[in-house]
């Protein structure tokens, strides 16, 4: 492309990556609430402790699907109309639906709101990396990215304190305020130069048909979602019903989820920072994923062989857990940076959600081996399976460091 079409560069900690990781952090603060005060909520609604899990399971899978179907929504409208409507018109919905929440008197209310806030919530991620990686230099792209997934993910830590100060439906509100007060800060941001150059070119645009349409692209597009597995199955078997795991593995402290939550963001959120500058050292993205691989690989096994531990112990094994998926960051700008200009923020925000919408199908698979097995072999059954399938996955996937952006896909 010609000099003079080429996209405007920032530094890493210019104001496009401050805004995506701001974005980011209230993002995943909302994201991850109901997990905090899953409990909580549930019983302020009148549910058993036996409800409380079922009816739980059920709500989160409901946001699930949200999550994925705001995917594709928001991809496609972030190719078409831009990386910043995305970023607008997602906070927008998803703090209007966290407001909702906080006024909620049954289940059947509280899970539609959670579908709609997981329509929301899915648009912000994508856009960001997109936005973040035609804005930076390729030489800082993975440290730009990973600063942003950094930041971001700390929002879970913080919603884990506030849920021990306020509330339940005060929690709701925060976020929801939180995200329409970052609409502020929006205003200031510059769209990316090569989606601009992109419009003006006779070319398709976020044709989400267009995965489909091509052998190569499809085993681009099936890959760059295989990869990112592990995450969600961490967070969403593993840490969030870590409750559950402790008692089937004879621990006689309760564990509370929330707080299993928040020292696996706390990981998350070293190690997404961690893995964009060993990346960086390794001029490798696949290089750093598998590392991160065998560190998330040996804090499962450390998370199955508790017998009669404490509390405590499962914590710091979350956070290692955590640390070790803290991936994130790396998985989702490796999926932007597959693609062409004028499919790349469906794929940056399809791709993550694909992933968080297959907790539903991991969360049948789990129940289903819990019928045949104990509580926490059916875990290691289903995680040792999805590990496998994400280091296929990864295996297959082409290097993408340093990798120039500047293309489209025909």
């Amino acid at each position: 492309m010609n000099p003079s079409t080429s996209t405007r560069q920032q530094g890493i900690f210019s104001i496009a990556v401050l805004v995506a990781a701001l974005g980011y952090f209230v993002d995943i603060y909302d994201l991850l609430l109901f997990g905090i005060i899953r409990k909580q909520s549930l019983r302020d609604l009148g549910l058993n402790e036996e409800m409380v899990g079922a009816i739980g399971e059920n709500i989160i899978s409901m946001q699930m699907i949200g999550l994925l179907i705001g995917g594709i929504i928001w991809g496609i409208m972030g190719d078409k109309r831009g990386r910043l409507s995305v970023l607008f018109g997602s906070i927008i919905l998803y703090s209007l639906a966290n407001i909702a929440n906080g006024f909620v008197t049954d289940t059947t209310q509280y899970a539609v709101i959670r579908f709609i806030a997981g329509i929301g919530l899915a648009g912000e991620l994508g856009a960001g990396i997109t936005l973040v990686s035609e804005l930076l230099p390729k030489e800082r792209r993975g440290i730009g990215t990973s600063l942003v997934a950094g930041i971001g993910l700390t929002g879970a830590v913080v919603a884990y304190f506030i849920s021990q100060v306020f509330d339940w439906r005060v929690c709701y509100f925060i976020g929801g305020g939180l995200g329409l007060a970052l609409l502020l800060l929006r205003i200031s941001v510059f769209e990316s130069g090569m989606f601009q150059h992109t419009k003006k070119l006779a070319v398709s645009r976020g044709d989400f048909r267009m995965f489909f349409n091509s052998a190569s692209r499809f085993k681009k597009y099936i890959l760059s979602i295989l990869v990112g597995l592990p995450t969600w199955f961490v967070i969403g078997v593993l840490v969030s019903f870590s409750d559950q795991f402790g008692k089937s593995f004879g621990i006689a402290e309760p564990i509370s989820p929330g707080k299993a939550i928040m020292f696996a963001y706390v990981g998350i959120s070293i190690g997404d920072v961690l893995i964009g500058l060993v990346s960086q050292w390794l001029k490798s993205r696949k290089k750093a994923l598998f590392i991160f691989y065998f560190i998330t690989i040996v804090f499962m096994a450390l998370f199955f062989l508790q017998k009669d531990g404490s509390a405590d112990r499962m914590y710091l094994i979350c956070a290692g857990l955590g640390f070790g998926t803290g991936f994130w960051a790396i998985f989702v700008t490796m999926a932007a940076e597959q693609f062409g200009t004028n499919l790349r923020a469906t794929a940056a925000t399809t791709v993550p959600n694909v992933v968080r919408g297959s907790l539903p199908l991991i969360l049948l698979l789990f129940k289903g081996l819990r019928g045949t097995m104990s509580y926490a072999t059916a875990g290691l059954l289903a995680g040792a399976i999805v590990m496998i399938i994400s280091l296929i996955a990864a295996s297959f996937t082409k290097e993408t460091f340093g990798k120039d952006l500047n293309f489209i896909e025909e």
